[in-house]
């Protein structure tokens, strides 16, 4: 699975604008990745890359959540629920690779290695389900690019109090 280009980024922009621009296509590329990676029927080393690549692209629209309303929340909240279930299949695949390094042979590791193997496939599974008939439900990917393409606002920043701001909140004190 290769690496999502860098986005250029128009410094005469705004944030939204930048966003509207780039996110619709680098989500675009991620689901390319991740269903050309589910058809390869990649090992766990190969959904290790599906990972990482669901974790760059959920801290780039996390920096952006500013920008965006609710809409993107719940689509961050599906990145990391399949980043949740790719790291479990690391985790086990992890496990397998220390165990074939440190612990003797005997009948406990090939049972601890049957299990793990046997969490491997209900977890793959598992991620299976979750991508096709959540994240990659039919009409998903265009509605995701849509949202990000037509959604971004400028962020709502805090106003900073002018300079009459401490006599008028001195004032208002007074009065209370």
């Amino acid at each position: 699975m290769e690496k999502m280009r860098q986005a250029a980024w128009d410094e005469r922009a705004s944030p939204a604008a930048n966003a509207r621009r780039v996110l619709p296509r680098l989500t675009a590329e991620f689901y390319a990745q991740v269903r050309a990676a589910l058809a390869a029927r990649p090992s766990p080393e190969g959904l290790h890359r599906v990972r990482l690549a669901a974790k760059r692209l959920r801290y780039t629209l996390e920096l952006f959540r500013p920008c965006y309303g609710p809409g993107l929340e719940s689509r961050i909240e599906g990145l990391r629920s399949l980043q949740q279930v790719l790291g479990e299949i690391n985790d086990c695949a992890a496990t397998v690779r220390l165990l074939a390094r440190r612990a003797p042979v005997s009948p406990h590791l090939a049972k601890a290695e049957r299990f793990l193997a046997a969490r491997i496939r209900l977890k793959t599974a598992e991620l299976r389900r979750l991508w096709s008939e959540g994240i990659d439900a039919p009409g998903q990917q265009r509605r995701w690019v849509h949202y990000l393409a037509r959604n971004a606002r400028a962020p709502r920043t805090a106003r900073r109090p002018g300079p009459g701001a401490a006599k008028t909140e001195k004032a208002a004190g007074k009065r209370r």
